[in-house]
């Protein structure tokens, strides 16, 4: 065998001398996860063996980078959902005045509980806000008694 077949069976093995960052058949695992969550299924689109995808999986800048892309896909999607929530707003709002009375009540019953469902949200965030703000300073108040206390001995 040649020094070079040699050197390159090698570091076939370890994939992170040959590609000391994310290649791009890296990336394309990470594409075939985001759309596979099977690691058979995503091996076999990203034309790869099942443990090459569990081998990078082990890896934490594949790991860092993976989870970068599942973060931009779910906003992507968020995205899409808020758009259609606007569309959704406004077909309920024409059908608050379409002349049919069971599809205005039917509307008007929706919007009123989407409304209030909105309305609680933000009242947790705010209390949720106040609730850590108030454990914060009880956290620092206890740390400084405990110090005040240390350099009392």
């Amino acid at each position: 065998m040649s020094k070079s077949k040699a050197k390159k069976k090698e570091t076939a093995l370890v994939p992170e001398v040959v590609e000391p960052g994310l290649s791009r058949r890296h990336e394309g695992v990470i594409v075939a996860l985001l759309a596979h969550p099977k690691m058979k299924d995503a091996a076999q689109a990203a034309g790869v063996n099942e443990a090459t995808v569990w081998r990078l999986m082990q890896r934490e800048d594949f790991q860092k980078r993976y989870r970068e892309a599942q973060d931009k896909a779910f906003n992507g999607a968020l995205g899409t959902l808020q758009g259609a929530a606007t569309e959704a707003i406004s077909t309920l709002q024409k059908n608050l005045t379409c002349g049919t009375p069971a599809a205005e009540n039917q509307a008007a019953s929706a919007l009123l509980s989407f409304s209030l469902k909105a309305r609680d949200q933000f009242g947790f965030e705010v209390r949720l806000k106040q609730l850590e703000a108030a454990l914060k300073a009880k956290d620092e108040a206890d740390k400084g008694r405990e110090e005040g206390a240390s350099d009392e001995d």
